[in-house]
């Protein structure tokens, strides 16, 4: 294992290949580092060499949907790390581990380990490779970078965190060609499904760019987020969804850009709640999602639940009524005790007893507006305390 002659071609030269040579010779085994955007920026391998994945990563110039969002599971994604990782239809592992320079991250290193010896060595070695590596891409990637890969570690970086202020953001969007593009929406995407079939490389991307051309797809912890410059058709993106076996969850409209990250944010609180819920393909708006995941937010704040709710919650639980769920109702219907009849499919002399005994027996006070608030959010706390699903669209 040649360290030394690493370092020095680290030292004499701006490239990233000589590099790749050396690692390379170094461990015996392909390598390729990749930049945030999973676009491939170098890579070497033996001419007799054969994996599918390695050579149509390399034939396309990017990394797959189907790999990368497997190098980018939820927590390998935040790890500081290397991952061993398994990629479907390879014998192979890979080594899979962030590159960062000077607190920015610029890319990635993979490397093939076709004899089973990485996980020996000395992850100090790796350290310092990694180090040198990430310095070196940040140099090539300020003088070479293309605009698309400009546009998309912008996206990254935003997505991160990365900028103190809208106007920093503002610059850098500008100066990445950016500010010219407006998307209405963005969609996250859980692969997890996908992967479970059999299918060839870059065939969700293509059917991706024909259902929504002219918007911007990236992988970001392990998710595909998809910047829509059109609301997209339901019926179409039901269709893909089932074919592709894809859980989609779709934001509001976007106003600015800058405010991506609260819509990522949002999107994965969502997910997380459907995925154990939904266990087949599915595409949904987050809107009708936003209140279950407020009231979620606040069920550690049992202390906030009014006690005249309290009390109507306790008979739930012991007579397995539905007061609660039938107060609820109603005041999400603004008092219409037609339309609380018919989302609960309840005959109306029934809803108009229960509402009367809750004003009489209770004394929950209906007709003091100021109360509606505190009433509401009281009521979903007790209904997702004695059923975690019970407010689900």
């Amino acid at each position: 294992m040649n360290l030394q002659k690493f370092m020095d071609d680290f030292l004499n030269t701006e490239s990233v290949q000589p590099l790749m040579e050396d690692l390379y010779e170094m461990f015996d085994c392909p390598v390729m580092v990749i930049d945030v955007a999973f676009q491939v920026i170098s890579w070497k391998h033996s001419g007799t060499f054969k994996d599918e994945a390695v050579q149509g990563t390399i034939a396309s110039g990017e990394l797959s949907y189907e790999i990368g969002s497997v190098f980018l599971g939820d927590r390998a994604a935040e790890a500081q790390e290397a991952q061993f990782i398994n990629v479907k239809g390879s014998p192979y592992r890979r080594r899979f581990s962030m590159l960062r320079a000077n607190g920015i991250h610029v890319g990635y290193l993979i490397l093939v380990d076709v004899h089973r010896k990485l996980e020996e060595v000395d992850p100090m070695i790796f350290s310092r490779i990694e180090a040198a590596l990430a310095k070196q891409l940040l140099i090539h990637l300020n003088r070479d970078s293309s605009l698309k890969n400009s546009e998309d570690a912008v996206l990254l970086h935003l997505l991160e965190g990365k900028f103190a202020n809208e106007q920093l953001f503002n610059l850098q969007a500008e100066a990445a060609g950016l500010d010219r593009f407006k998307p209405v929406r963005v969609a996250l995407l859980n692969l997890e499904l996908y992967h479970t079939s059999v299918r060839p490389e870059n065939v969700l991307r293509n059917a991706v760019r024909r259902l929504f051309p002219g918007s911007r797809s990236l992988i970001f912890n392990g998710r595909l987020l998809l910047l829509l410059q059109k609301d997209p058709e339901k019926d179409a993106v039901d269709a893909l969804c089932r074919k592709y076996k894809l859980r989609m969850v779709i934001s509001p409209r976007i106003h600015h850009l800058f405010h991506l990250p609260q819509h990522y944010v949002s999107l994965q609180e969502i997910m997380e709640f459907l995925l154990p819920h939904m266990p087949g393909a599915f595409a949904i708006y987050a809107e009708p999602y936003y209140g279950l995941m407020m009231f979620r937010q606040l069920l550690s704040r049992r202390d906030l639940i009014l006690p005249v709710v309290r009390a109507l919650g306790q008979r739930d639980k012991e007579d397995e009524s539905l007061y609660c769920l039938t107060l609820y109702t109603y005041l999400c219907c603004h008092h219409s005790l037609q339309d609380t009849c018919e989302i609960l499919y309840t005959h109306r002399n029934t809803v108009a007893y229960r509402i009367r005994k809750m004003k009489e027996e209770f004394g929950i006070p209906l007709d003091d507006p100021r109360q509606h608030a505190a009433l509401l959010m009281s009521c979903a706390l007790v209904l997702l305390i004695l059923d975690p699903d019970a407010l689900l669209p």
